[in-house]
This record gives structure tokens, C-alpha cells and sequence, in this order.
């Protein structure tokens, strides 16, 4: 079967990356045609908690805190926006986020200093209904979104617009001639559109194939704990070395997550359950008494400082690229999509996107 998709924009990945970049690209006017390879929203996007900052952003590159604290100065208006449009809540919510030792307390303060868009203050851990000795620190402006919320809200708002979504559709090569996409092929049959765009994930370098260059994106298997609640005993993001658990407003907790070099392999394991669960009971001592509703894993797109790479390819004018974000694709969402249209329009940016290029290697 072959597709000649009368398109501007044909986009490769249905996760935040690929619903955002359709949702904008549609906003302005364009034909849009997005194909995902399994179900639309199913991957990392959806298996993430959706804090939207670093889990540390002190510990973080400039090149990644300047996208983070874009995305997040970008996401209430946009979260409002989906709602009002769609009648889905994505639940933005500023909850506030408890960070327990270790920490370097002179480090952090001093970052936020620098960056208005922290605070930081000093508390005691026993305050905030956790089972911990000593000073926390509380960074009160981290907000949250429930991620699988806004993938269905972006995905509504998309079809809306007269975007087009076409699950179970892999590529399998991408056809270039003289410096430009001709087409794709797909276990569809043949797409063909004006341009084209990797928003992939943790495939977007199988994807690209040769056309990947130096690009270096693969995938780190995360697994992810839930249990419910009748009413919630904690009102913040907790953070600890890594563990964080987050509260919802329903009295649905989310503990995570694990950091894996697997490969492709998502399964889950007893191994990484018990070690969540036993840190998380540590410190919430309630969670013994609990019943685990699900345990899940997803696989993020891991790449070098966890800088993505956004923008067109260094060689083939109608190939953009929009991956690679790693932990952090949910709160990068919004500000990646602005940078990648600017690109795209010529339109100023609103700093120096030249890091985000960097990962072709080209």
C-alpha cells in the first residue's frame, strides 16, 4: 500500500516531542501527518512522573537548565490552553518539591540565586510527614503535570486541528536525493511531505539510520512504582539521591525510578521493585501497608549532559530533528517546540540555540 500524504510536515514519533511539534506546526497554518510505530503516547512520555524540573538543577549544564526553565515558564498557559480546548486537565499543579540529603546546601542556594526562577529555603524533613533526621531543602516553585493527561489532551487538540495520526506505521528507511528527503519507507507503504521530522525518542537514531551521523541518543530503561491512597499523605515532590516520590491530587503516588543501560528491553524486574519500594518505605513508613497498584517501565532517549538535539539536519535541508531529551522531555516540550519553529520560520530565538545542534557531530 502506498501513502502520498499532501503534507507540509510529516513527523516520526507520537510521544510529547512529536504531539507538540504537530500541535504548534498545526497552529500556524501547516498540513500535518504524524506516524508512531506503536500506539500514540505509549512510551516514555506517558511512563515519566512529569516533574517538570531536574531533579537537582544545580547538578545540571547551563545548556540544560536554560531549556528546562523555558519549558517550565511555558507550561502553565499551556496546560490551561489543552484544557480549555479539550476538557482534559492535565493536572499542571505547583506542588513544590522536598529535597533530602545529600545535598551541598552552599551549592544550591547559590544557584538559585542566579536563577530567578528558584527559590530555595531550608526546612526540617519531620515537617513535611517524612521519616528523616536533619535539614531538607524546599524549592517551592517546582510544579507537576500528569503526563498521560496531557499526551490525551495533546493528541485531541491535534486531530482537532485536522492533524493527521497514523499509529502502527514504523519506518524503515528514509530515501534521500540531492540533499533532501524524497520519502519514507514504512511498513505502510511509502509517505511522502514537503519535510520531515525525527521526534523518535529513544529510536529516533535507528530511525535516522545512516543518516544519523554522530548522533549518539539511546535508550536507559527507567521503572516506575504507583500506589493509591485515599487521601494523600504528602503534599510535595519528594527527592532523595535519585528516589523521588510524587503526590496527585486523586491519592495516587508515584515512586521511581531506576536508571538502566538495558538496551531496548522493557521489561520490568522484582529487583528494581523491592529496591524502590524499600527506599520509599524508609521514608514514608505508611507505604508498608500498601497494595502496589502497577509497576511499569519506559524507555527515555538518553543523550551525552542530557542536552537534546533540536533543529534541522546539517546536511538535508527538509530533516529536522527534535529528540534526545532524556529525562526531561516532558518539561523541555514546549520550550523545544518553540526553538524548532523558530528554526524552521527564521523567527528570533529566545537564547543561544547553538548547543542544541551539537549532537549530529557534524
Amino acid at each position: 500500500m502506498i501513502r502520498y500524504l499532501n503534507s507540509d510536515f510529516l513527523i516520526i514519533g507520537g510521544g510529547v516531542a512529536g504531539l507538540s511539534t504537530a500541535q504548534r506546526l498545526l497552529q500556524q497554518g501547516a498540513l500535518v501527518t504524524l506516524l508512531e510505530r506503536g500506539e500514540v503516547g505509549q512510551e516514555a512520555s506517558w511512563a515519566g512522573g512529569g516533574i517538570l524540573s531536574p531533579l537537582c538543577p544545580w547538578n545540571y549544564p547551563d545548556e540544560v537548565t536554560r531549556l528546562t526553565t523555558r519549558g517550565a515558564e511555558l507550561f502553565s498557559a499551556w496546560a490551561k490552553e489543552l484544557h480549555a480546548v479539550t476538557g482534559i486537565d492535565p493536572e499542571y499543579e505547583t506542588s513544590g518539591m522536598v529535597v533530602l540529603p545529600p545535598f551541598d546546601t552552599q551549592e544550591a542556594e547559590q544557584w538559585c540565586a542566579a536563577h530567578r526562577a528558584y527559590s530555595v529555603h531550608q526546612v526540617r524533613a519531620t515537617d513535611y510527614n517524612l521519616l528523616a533526621q536533619g535539614d531538607a531543602l524546599y524549592l517551592p516553585e517546582v510544579a507537576q503535570v500528569r503526563n498521560p493527561r496531557l499526551l490525551r489532551a495533546l493528541r485531541q487538540h491535534v486531530e482537532s486541528l485536522g492533524g493527521r495520526v497514523i499509529e502502527q506505521c514504523a519506518v524503515s528507511d528514509i530515501v534521500v536525493e540531492n540533499g533532501r528527503v524524497q520519502t519514507l519507507i514504512t511498513s505502510s507503504g511509502k509517505c511522502n511531505a514537503q519535510n520531515y521530522i525525527v521526534t523518535a525518542g529513544a529510536w529516533s537514531k535507528e530511525v535516522l539510520g545512516r543518516n544519523a551521523l554522530r548522533l549518539d541518543i539511546k535508550p536507559i530503561r527507567g521503572q516506575m512504582l504507583l500506589f493509591k491512597f485515599d487521601v494523600s499523605p504528602l503534599r510535595h515532590i519528594v527527592l532523595q539521591d535519585g528516589l523521588y516520590l510524587i503526590p496527585r491530587r486523586d491519592g495516587h503516588l508515584l515512586v521511581g525510578s531506576t536508571l538502566e543501560d538495558v538496551g531496548f528491553d522493557q521489561r520490568t524486574t522484582r529487583e528494581a521493585r523491592d529496591m524502590l519500594w524499600q527506599r520509599a518505605q524508609k521514608l514514608l513508613p505508611s507505604l508498608r501497608n500498601m497494595s502496589l497498584v502497577q509497576h511499569w517501565a519506559g524507555l527515555r532517549p538518553a543523550s551525552p549532559h542530557n542536552i537534546p538535539t533540536i533543529g534541522r539536519h546539517p546536511q538535508l535541508d527538509n530533516l529536522y530533528l527534535n529528540s534526545g531529551h532524556f529525562r526531561y522531555g516532558v518539561t523541555m516540550a514546549p520550550s523545544s517546540v518553540e526553538i524548532l519553529l523558530n528554526e524552521i520560520t527564521g523567527a528570533q530565538q529566545p537564547f543561544d540555540v547553538t548547543p542544541y545542534q551539537a549532537g549530529w557531530g557534524a
